[in-house]
């Protein structure tokens, strides 16, 4: 397992700190997060009311053909 280090750092000594890393590293730090970022927004929008009640609104125009797929409309769009 891992080990988990947490600090407190001013948001000034972060930016020196990535100011001092090359650009793989700054690129790798950047993947991590954005990832981090998804997730969280991801989270958010599974806990909101207005979010899933939007996505059951689409569920239900899917499933009364009302919209379709982005690989459905490009199968028809080439026929």
């Amino acid at each position: 397992m891992p080990a988990i280090v947490k600090l407190q750092l001013s948001l000034e000594t972060l930016a020196k700190a990535i100011s001092s890393l090359d650009l793989i590293e700054k690129r790798q730090l950047q993947e991590l997060i954005e990832q981090q970022i998804f997730e969280a927004e991801e989270a958010l929008y599974e806990d909101d009311a207005e979010t899933l009640a939007e996505i059951e609104e689409v569920r239900a125009e899917y499933s009364d053909g009302e919209s379709m797929t982005l690989n459905e409309y490009l199968a028809n769009w080439s026929n």
